[in-house]
């Protein structure tokens, strides 16, 4: 990690769970973290215990809502004014909510493909924008993804949550072509774990905290950490070596 120091890293969803796992590690590895999320709050609380702890990077909080566009671009705006630019891209945000395909509503439908799949996509569009006109050629554009994204779990209030998360995994694999195309050396890579004992389930099940809690007794979780693990060893890889994809879960 020692060739990410100093450099900028963009964070979305950094509030809580694997968002903040990650952004506070990057911190402790010395990146500028740019850690946004609309609860704004929680990461300023973040950035004064990574300060108090000494990291040689910075923590930089950002307001942002990732469902309108107009924001993310305002966001990557203050980022090229502030920092120059990002060097690093980990698209974290993401939501899952129990709407069935049978009977589900349409808003919540639009909500999980605003935030889990168009977010992604405008932040890697400008992400990549913003190395190639710095010419930054080691960049790197990591989405957090899913086994979602690679199979349909019998459980039908992930149904099409699971269907945004097949598309992270499409949409990744074409940015790597697309950089290929270009003959850049950014490399894209899908960080996919199972099931993650964070505040996913709660959001899920917002209405019935039983039901969430029991997602996490039937099934073992991984940790926010085992993700962390994951995003480090992929931007820790020599520049010629592209991590495709990481997928696990625990045992």
């Amino acid at each position: 990690m020692e060739r990410w120091r100093g450099r900028v890293a963009l964070v979305t969803g950094a509030s809580v769970g694997i968002g903040a796992a990650v952004a506070v590690e990057l911190v402790r590895c010395g990146m500028k973290v740019v850690g946004c999320a609309r609860d704004v709050g929680k990461i300023q609380k973040l950035a004064a215990e990574c300060q108090s702890a000494g990291h040689p990077g910075v923590l930089v909080p950002f307001k942002c809502d990732l469902t309108k566009e107009a924001e993310i671009l305002s966001m990557f705006a203050a980022i090229k004014q502030q920092h120059k630019g990002v060097d690093v891209c980990i698209n974290n945000a993401g939501l899952g909510l129990p709407e069935l395909l049978i009977n589900g509503k349409t808003n919540g439908w639009k909500t999980m493909m605003d935030l889990n799949v168009l977010a992604v996509s405008i932040c890697t569009r400008e992400a990549y924008q913003s190395m190639k006109e710095r010419n930054v050629d080691d960049g790197h554009i990591i989405n957090i993804n899913s086994l979602c994204g690679y199979q349909v779990f019998p459980i039908p209030d992930l149904h099409f949550y699971t269907a945004t998360k097949y598309a992270v995994t499409a949409l990744t694999e074409a940015l790597r072509q697309e950089l290929r195309a270009e003959k850049t050396h950014i490399r894209a890579t899908s960080i996919s774990p199972g099931l993650v004992e964070t505040e996913f389930a709660s959001r899920l099940h917002s209405d019935n905290p039983d039901k969430a809690a029991g997602i996490y007794a039937a099934y073992k979780p991984l940790e926010p950490k085992d993700i962390v693990s994951a995003v480090t060893y992929a931007l820790s890889a020599p520049p010629h070596v592209q991590i495709r994809d990481i997928q696990f879960e625990a045992v």
